[in-house]
């Protein structure tokens, strides 16, 4: 008797198939979902021998449980040959379920699926969710796109700006926690990329607050140049510097919104590209067990089919590897370039620091009048160390973005 014969045999008859923490597991498909190919512990998991499984159609595992609107942005996302993940609850052919984080990426003219066992805290809150959407589903006649609308904007509530944002998210706490439940380190790799994330997501926000910033004080020297135009002659100079400090912020602010924030610039999707680099790092981290552990299936007397589906897997970690070290590229070039601007919007700063001490000096010269402009030239002062602050926190982020992107693989 087989191995594979003794463990179908031990197996439960309802409850949850057994599939170990340490356990990967693949399937590839052809375009319609036909299973071309898959390792032995998918064919022990799902209870059917490979025979079985090979030229049927893989929604000959699925559960009764599953929201049709999950299904729908899988194929969604696959149909845009997009790489994908999702929480899904299986049925094996005797019974017993399974739940899996699955990856489903096109490969070969079809899909490729590799399969983990989820644990993490994400996994019990995504079961609820499903069982909502689920009785949505049945009592609302939802169609799977309208099932699927729901789930996104769900999704959205609880913090995720996509789905691609929640797959990166809920891979990464996955692995960390299968890391955890072996016993073993978590992954230093997952941590990089969730300091860079969180480097990432407060960089953009602090960006967009300094073009507020800015907004907020564009009528501040306005308001400086007609107090000064009551107590001193037509043209005089705290008229003319405050002339000179609304021009001078107003082109830094554009400058900086042209450099920084235009529609040409990737900057405002950079904590995207981070969690899209961590998204496909982790799968080919996952790709790389499912080679490892076909491997050690082969039998004695070797598998032409083994091998073949040995090379379809290496060379979809290589590719998976290359589209993460293409994104952290742009990463690390956009967190350049948000440096490269905080140290020109430092130097620009100078000239208004400049400007604003002179119109101090003036508003002195002018005696008892000139103190109705002391609060308002306070306030500039202000308004530089806010920005100059903020500048210095950017730089910083950017910085720690870089570092991240630069640990050795």
């Amino acid at each position: 008797m087989s191995f594979l014969d003794r463990e179908l045999r031990s197996r439960p008859s309802t409850g949850e198939a057994p599939f170990g923490l340490e356990e990967v597991f693949f399937s590839r498909t052809d375009s319609r979902g036909v299973i071309q190919a898959g390792n032995q512990v998918f064919s022990r998991v799902a209870g059917f021998t490979m025979e079985e499984m090979v030229g049927a159609p893989h929604k000959i595992v699925r559960h009764p449980d599953m929201p049709r609107g999950v299904f729908q942005i899988l194929w969604d996302q696959i149909s845009a040959g997009n790489t994908v993940g999702a929480y899904v609850k299986n049925r094996a052919k005797d019974g017993p379920y399974y739940w899996v984080f699955a990856v489903v990426s096109p490969c070969e003219d079809g899909y490729l699926s590799a399969r983990i066992k989820p644990t993490s805290a994400l996994h019990t809150v995504v079961e609820a969710e499903y069982a909502n959407l689920l009785l949505a589903e049945t009592e609302q006649e939802l169609t799977p796109q309208e099932s699927a609308e729901i789930l996104l904007a769900r999704l959205n509530e609880l913090g995720f700006a996509d789905y691609e944002a929640f797959c990166g998210h809920a891979l990464n706490e996955e692995l960390k926690a299968r890391d955890l439940g072996l016993g073993r380190p978590v992954d230093p790799r997952l941590t990089s990329f969730n300091e860079m994330l969180e480097a990432a997501g407060k960089l953009v926000g602090e960006t967009a607050s300094l073009v507020q910033d800015f907004d907020a004080t564009r009528t501040t020297p306005h308001n400086l140049r007609v107090i000064a135009s009551r107590i001193e002659p037509a043209g005089g100079p705290v008229t003319v510097l405050s002339e000179n400090y609304g021009v001078m912020s107003r082109e830094m602010s554009r400058w900086f919104e042209s450099h920084v924030m235009s529609t040409n610039s990737e900057f405002s999707a950079i904590k995207g590209i981070v969690n899209r680099a961590m998204f496909m790092e982790t799968l080919a981290r996952i790709l790389a067990e499912c080679s490892t552990q076909l491997t050690q299936e082969i039998p004695p007397d070797d598998s032409i089919c083994a091998r073949e589906e040995i090379r379809i897997l290496s060379a979809l970690e290589k590719t998976q590897m290359g589209h993460a070290r293409s994104s952290l590229r742009a990463v690390a070039q956009e967190a350049g370039r948000i440096m490269t601007a905080c140290e020109t919007m430092h130097r620009q700063f100078l000239g208004l620091t400049t400007t604003r001490v002179l119109c101090k000096i003036e508003s002195a010269r002018l005696g008892p009048e000139g103190n109705s402009l002391d609060a308002i030239i306070d306030e500039l002062g202000v308004f530089q160390d806010r920005i100059s602050k903020r500048l210095e926190t950017m730089a910083g982020l950017g910085r720690s973005i870089q570092t991240g992107e630069d640990i050795e693989k």
